[in-house]
């Protein structure tokens, strides 16, 4: 069980794999015929390039791997193929601030097809976690794991009892040493009550990660999000306290919404995101199907120094939210930071805005929203498909912001056309073009022609014949991106579509 490593001059132990089992024994060797019973006893016996086998059952244990892998040699927890394994929180006391089921502060370890479930709060000003990734973490990769029913049953929101609760939380706190090689590969999370948190948070100082492939659904409120660290990482340095670097990539994100738990939220509250970015940068949110939440994406700032910015939202499919598809610029009650140098292209976007504005805006927050301090941001190439009653194409609340660019967009609603600029409405089109000095080469009034444009079986690809087809602005493949929703080749010639289907 022993090889010679050429390059490190010394020798390096064999990996090994050690099992795990509801019926096996602490103080057995390990093997599959002699299994053990805790996943953290096994844990604490691991070297680099181990492996760690669960057999199929319930495991009632706070898992704390204390053992860090190395680049190429990384030690993975992963349930036995074909078999179903719960970290369940079922019977745990789980009380305090950051209490998970799984937390991580090594380096270099993977997470494979595991069920990380039932963590309730048991006492009030707790925050139950599924997954919690902290300090300097390097090289962490969850990977077709199951995250659902972890839930804060607060009522309230205040100091004596609030309500926050994550399925997966990764948040840099070392001013030093990002976070880094994130992944979150063929995960799906669901059934969580967070609170005023969100199900996936990516915070504080981390500096490169990946949420693909993934389903994010039936939470009630945010589904995924890329932070600073105000709240998380309190007392982090500005600099570097908050994620960045990233990619959201090809995942279904749905029914996040705040009519999920009526008896906490109140009726008739929407505020639940999708996929919201808020106070990061450099992050690209693409190829993503996000339908049926509050709201579809945004990229806003929740806080009064710190923008979001570089980031590209494009080819993605954005339907059925209840207010708006795609937000920009300062969220309520913060002023000076806003939407910086970020892209919003080639997305479809589809009968959203359907309930009144967050301010009680009777006509709703538009399909596209911008609000204070937006600047030199760029919306291009969309499809922008509005709902026949009451609805707005594009809204500009306020005369803050500026060198923002609007146009090459394609504009359809079976009803009646409005766009509001600076917080004046405009239902015509060459009205709207004079105010904004935006969309100088879009095109309002002409069906796109969708495949299914009736919002109970919606289909946001283009026929073969829309108009819609080799429309668009190609500028560089780091603008329009490689491939469009399906993966396929999103430019062909320098010819673009309008719209996220090439």
């Amino acid at each position: 069980n022993i090889y010679y490593n050429k390059n490190k001059r010394n020798k390096i132990r064999a990996p090994r794999r050690y099992y795990v089992s509801t019926s096996g024994d602490d103080s057995a060797s390990g093997t599959e015929d002699e299994p053990l019973r805790t996943i953290n006893c096994a844990l604490g016996r691991v070297a680099p390039g181990d492996t760690v086998l669960v057999r199929g059952g319930s495991y009632h244990e706070f898992v704390r791997p204390t053992v860090s892998g190395e680049r190429g040699r990384v030690i993975t927890l992963a349930a036995c193929p074909g078999e179903t394994v719960k970290i369940d929180g079922t019977g745990l006391e789980i009380s305090g601030w950051l209490q998970a089921l799984v937390r991580v502060e090594v380096d270099y370890m993977t997470f494979e097809n595991l069920h990380v479930c039932h963590a309730v709060n048991a006492a009030p000003n707790s925050d139950p976690e599924g997954f919690y990734i902290c300090g300097s973490a390097r090289g962490i990769t969850l990977r077709g794991c199951k995250v659902y029913d972890i839930r804060n049953t607060s009522l309230q929101n205040s100091s004596e009892d609030w309500r926050s609760a994550h399925a997966i939380l990764a948040v840099g706190t070392d001013d030093n040493r990002p976070i880094r090689d994130l992944l979150i590969d063929g995960c799906e999370v669901f059934d969580i009550c967070s609170g005023t948190s969100e199900s996936v948070t990516i915070a504080g100082n981390v500096d490169g990660f990946m949420v693909c492939n993934s389903r994010v659904h039936d939470v009630e409120n945010i589904g995924i999000i890329v932070a600073g660290g105000e709240t998380l990482n309190p007392g982090g340095d500005v600099a570097v306290n908050y994620a960045r670097n990233g990619v959201i990539r090809d995942n279904r994100v749905y029914n996040c919404t705040h009519t999920k738990s009526p008896e906490y939220w109140g009726p008739d509250r929407y505020g639940a995101i999708g996929i919201y970015v808020c106070g990061g940068s450099g992050t690209v949110v693409e190829r993503n199907v996000v339908y049926g939440c509050d709201r579809g994406i945004g990229l806003v700032s929740e806080c009064d120094y710190r923008p979001t910015k570089d980031c590209i939202v494009r080819n993605n499919f954005v339907y059925n939210c209840n207010r708006t598809a795609i937000y920009m610029g300062d969220y309520l009650n913060f002023y000076g930071a806003g939407t910086h140098g970020c892209c919003v292209i080639n997305n479809t976007v589809y009968n959203n805005n359907a309930v009144r504005g967050g301010l009680g805006e009777e006509d709703g927050e538009g399909e596209i929203r911008l609000t204070e301090n937006c600047t030199d941001n760029v919306v291009m190439n969309n499809i922008v498909y509005a709902r026949p009653e009451r609805d707005v194409f594009i809204r500009k609340y306020t005369q803050t912001g500026s060198d923002n660019v609007i146009d090459y967009n394609h504009y359809y609603t079976a009803g009646t056309p409005k766009w509001i600029w600076d917080d004046v409405p405009y239902g015509d089109y060459e009205a709207w073009k004079a105010a904004s000095g935006c969309d100088a080469h879009s095109v309002y009034g002409v069906d796109p022609m969708l495949v299914n444009a009736s919002p109970e079986a919606a289909d946001l690809h283009l026929r073969e014949h829309s108009p819609a087809r080799n429309t668009g602005l190609f500028l560089s493949v780091w603008f329009n991106g490689e491939t469009d929703i399906d993966g396929d080749p999103r430019s062909a010639g320098g010819v673009v579509n309008k719209g996220a289907d090439q």
